[in-house]
């Protein structure tokens, strides 16, 4: 007797991700009550199953649903705000200003709302969000049925959101302790970058984030005015100030790490630490290219992030892969970096393991979450 499911989806190819580089040819996958049940060739599946919905796409492939491992999502209403400028410039004479002028809870959700519908039109089912107001992108990712989590923003100045950093922690604490029994949100501390936060502040959301086991995600080694500020300020390269602090770890995840040296890759991957590469928002603030072959070569987790739309100009996870392999190919010299399988990897397990959730998502296996996307 056939065992009844909720849904069987017979495909040309099932690319699962993990293990990495297969492919499954003419296959089915099963899922039920949410999950995937099983993966086998369609003609024993159609045999063993009695799904209720049943698809068939004989010119598609299955993958993971793509994961966005850096973005803020509500700038997509910042889109064109400010083109050609370089980031110190794009920061202070335009996205501060604008963002006091105009951001709220309304902007948020209406901002994320955009986002989602496009990041869903481009096989994006996750996305890891820096943005004031949490509780209005959350609100947005919910009613868009997507898979969020949420970064609970801490800098040292005032916003439309909150007055300092302990006002953005407390708020982004209680969005957190208000939304953390929804099944398709997570959170993590979301300091700005080392330039905008204190000692003081990294070391109470250390606490929180050892408390609450909560990732950290921050901008890190963006661009080389941000490591000589750095050293000039402080009297070291940022990475050596968070490492200090305690910060670096496997729940750390450092957002885009362009200006980063061989001693530095390796402290990373000690530490066991991540990195969201955003090729595309580097390349548009000419901030510089990120040694992503020499990451990936140390044994560092690289996932892919798309930045706001402000910096990017879209929320395209497919053409971050794309520049992603092709820079690491050109600035390494070796055609054999970042292969296609990598690429796919950078888009969908790697983020997830930076986030946490690799159990969940990332690849298709049984009994991880059904976040499935079909490519024609």
């Amino acid at each position: 007797m056939a065992i009844e499911v909720d849904t069987l989806i017979d495909a040309r190819w099932i690319i699962p991700v993990e293990p990495a580089g297969e492919v499954l040819d003419q296959s089915s996958l099963v899922i039920d009550r949410g999950a995937i049940r099983d993966l086998l060739p369609t003609a024993a599946a159609q045999q063993r199953y009695a799904a209720r919905e049943h698809l068939r796409l004989p010119q598609h492939a299955l993958i993971p649903g793509l994961i966005n491992l850096h973005t803020h999502a509500a700038m997509s209403l910042m889109r064109g705000l400010a083109d050609d400028v370089s980031l110190m410039d794009w920061l202070n004479h335009h996205i501060w200003p604008a963002e006091r002028q105009y951001v709220s809870d309304e902007f948020v959700f209406d901002g994320t709302l955009l986002a989602c519908a496009e990041m869903l039109h481009g096989g994006v089912t996750c996305f890891n969000d820096m943005y004031y107001f949490p509780e209005a992108a959350a609100r947005a990712a919910l009613a868009s049925h997507m898979r969020a989590t949420l970064g609970i923003v801490v800098i040292d100045f005032p916003s439309a959101y909150a007055s300092d950093a302990q006002d953005y922690l407390s708020k982004g604490l209680a969005t957190r302790d208000a939304l953390r029994h929804e099944p398709l949100l997570d959170f993590c501390l979301a300091p700005h970058a080392p330039y905008t936060v204190s000692d003081a502040s990294f070391r109470q959301l250390l606490t929180y984030a050892g408390q609450l086991d909560l990732t950290i995600h921050m901008h890190v080694h963006e661009t080389a005015h941000e490591v000589a500020e750095s050293v000039s300020r402080f009297g070291v390269r940022p990475l050596a100030r968070l490492q200090g602090l305690g910060l670096l770890g496997p729940g750390f995840i450092a957002v885009h790490a362009v200006h980063v040296d061989d001693e530095e890759i390796a402290r990373l991957a000690e530490h066991g630490s991540h990195v969201a590469h955003c090729p595309s928002s580097n390349l548009k603030l000419a901030s510089g290219v990120a040694p992503i072959h020499a990451l990936t070569q140390a044994g560092v987790n690289v996932g892919l992030g798309t930045d706001g739309a402000a910096s990017n100009n879209r929320l395209d996870v497919w053409s971050e892969m794309r520049l992603a392999a092709l820079l690491a190919k050109a600035a390494s010299g070796s055609a054999e970096s970042i292969p296609a399988e990598m690429a796919l990897a950078m888009a969908t397990i790697n983020p997830a393991r930076a986030l946490g959730l690799d159990e969940k998502i990332g690849s298709l296996r049984i009994g991880k979450c059904a976040d499935v996307v079909a490519i024609d």
